[in-house]
Order: structure tokens, then sequence, then C-alpha cells
């Protein structure tokens, strides 16, 4: 069977599907207004289920891939969720200190498309380390729907302490030297400017996927280099673009914006028709770079 895309939907519904997986349309509004497109036997409930994710698609790098060493880690979290838990990956056969790198998922929890993302830095060369923000709640449950639910049940501000809490723990790792990265998606792409801010210490190099933007008046906190990635059928995300983009060239803070034409929110998640292969791979290829440049010096 092919594999949808984008491309075999109108842009409407996929509107309307991140509307739905970002809580501000429930199952059942998005299943009444999809039903407008629901032609030829097809049902709103199979559409909703075209759009989700298939996770069977995000394996790009096995757990048990030889290159690396992977498993879960906890660390303390005292302002926020207590004791947390993530999953870390490193290069097998690394000698002496590399780079890290947090990666911090969206708005549902460590799924397993995010586990990959950080299979996939340690195949390059870092230590990546992803937090789960549902771990008091019992961690990722196997089901986005679910994991989304949870995720909003959390304490936002206690969120941002986990994340804040997870990066001071790669920071201090044995396994790493030197400041890190942090890259995000969606909600983690909001978080990485969030840390970028919060930990100028720390933090040398962020890469917010579609993420929203921190007020302008707190980016004279930010030294590290900042590269961007958003998606050109992002309205709600994008409209806050100029402002932030203004506020880094007033405080001279080295940045780089991508936008990536015909594309929409998500288009680096593989699992979802939303994937846009091409623009997937240039914004990836564009970070592996970043991060060589900031972290490694290459």
């Amino acid at each position: 069977m092919k594999r949808p895309t984008a491309a075999d939907f109108d842009q409407e519904l996929l509107d309307l599907y991140n509307d739905y997986a970002h809580g501000r349309l429930d199952r059942r509004g998005f299943l009444q207004k999809a039903s407008t497109y629901a032609v030829g036997g097809l049902t709103a409930a199979a559409i909703l289920d075209s759009l989700s994710p298939n996770y069977a698609l995000a394996r790009q790098v096995a757990d048990d891939d030889e290159r690396i060493e992977t498993g879960y880690a906890e660390y303390d979290s005292p302002d926020g969720g207590g004791r947390m838990r993530g999953y870390l990956a490193r290069p097998a056969a690394a000698e002496g200190a590399l780079p890290g790198v947090l990666v911090v998922h969206e708005n549902r929890g460590l799924n397993p498309y995010i586990e990959d993302v950080v299979r996939r830095l340690a195949v390059e060369g870092f230590v990546a380390f992803g937090p789960d923000a549902l771990t008091p709640l019992g961690g990722y449950p196997g089901n986005d729907d679910e994991g989304r639910e949870m995720q909003a049940r959390r304490d936002s501000d206690e969120m941002t302490e986990d994340f804040v809490a997870g990066a001071r723990w790669l920071h201090a790792h044995e396994a790493t030297g030197g400041g890190i990265g942090v890259v995000g998606f969606c909600y983690g792409g909001a978080m990485a400017n969030t840390l970028a801010i919060r930990l100028p210490d720390e933090v040398v190099a962020a890469v917010p996927f579609y993420g929203r933007q921190p007020a302008a008046a707190l980016v004279p906190e930010i030294r590290a280099a900042i590269q961007l990635h958003f998606a050109e059928n992002d309205e709600r995300v994008n409209a806050g673009w100029p402002d932030y983009e203004a506020a880094l060239k007033e405080h001279e803070v080295e940045h780089e914006a991508h936008f990536y034409p015909g594309t929409n929110h998500g288009f680096h998640n593989d699992t979802t028709p939303r994937y846009d292969e091409e623009a997937a791979k240039l914004a990836w290829s564009r970070t592996i770079e970043f991060f060589n440049k900031h972290l490694k010096g290459e």
C-alpha cells in the first residue's frame, strides 16, 4: 500500500488535524468536521486513522544498532516532577567526552519517533538524551492520544523545570564535555527557545523545529546560536517569527532561519502524512552541520 502524503489530503483537512493534534479540537469535533471530506465509502474515522502516526515508520536507527549504546536513565527535578526518566544514546566506540544534545518531544511525551531522533544523534557522534515529561504520570502510554491528554494535565511551569533539570543533568554527565545543544519539535521547539534563555551557561546551540517563540524581552538572555526551522503552512507558529527575528537581530544573537515551501507543521516527523521527506532531510542535515560547528568545532 502506498504511504499517504500531505498531497493526498486537502489543506483544510491537514489544518483540522493540526488543531486536533494540539488539543484545539477534540476527537468528536474533528470527526464531525472531517465528515465533509468522507466520500467514496471513506469514513471520517478512516481519515483520522490515516493522518495519525504509524510508529513502525519511525525506526531509521534500530535500538540494537551496533554503532550506538542505548538505555534509560533517571535524574532529579526537584522544582518539577521529582524523579524523571529519559532515553539516552551514545556512540558505542567513543573514547573521551563527547558533545551532548538534549531532545525535547512534542506535546505527547517520549514516543518512538523522538526516541529514534535520539538514536539518530548518537549515530552522528553525540551523547543524546530525551527526557519524558510524562514520567510523573507513568511515562509515555504507548499512544499519542492518551499521551497528549496526559501532557495537558501536567503543570506547564513544572514541565519547564523538568527540561531545565534534564539539560543540566546532561551537561554534567561524565560522557559529555563542554556546552550542550538542544533540539525540539513543536512543544519541544518552544522549549528549545526557552532553554537557550534559561541556561545561557550550558546551552551553546539550540535548534527549534516549528516552535513558538519567547517574549522579545527575554531574548537578551540568549548566548547560544539559534537555528530555526519553519513550515510554510504553519500560520499559527509563524505569526510570532517577525517579532522574534527583530529581537534576535537587535541583540546580535547569532541565528539562521529556514522556511520550507509547501510543508506543514510536523514535516520532520516521519510517522504521519505531514512528513515531507525532502524538507525533513534538508532540515536534519542543516541541524547536524549546525551542531558539528558549534559543539564539535567542525
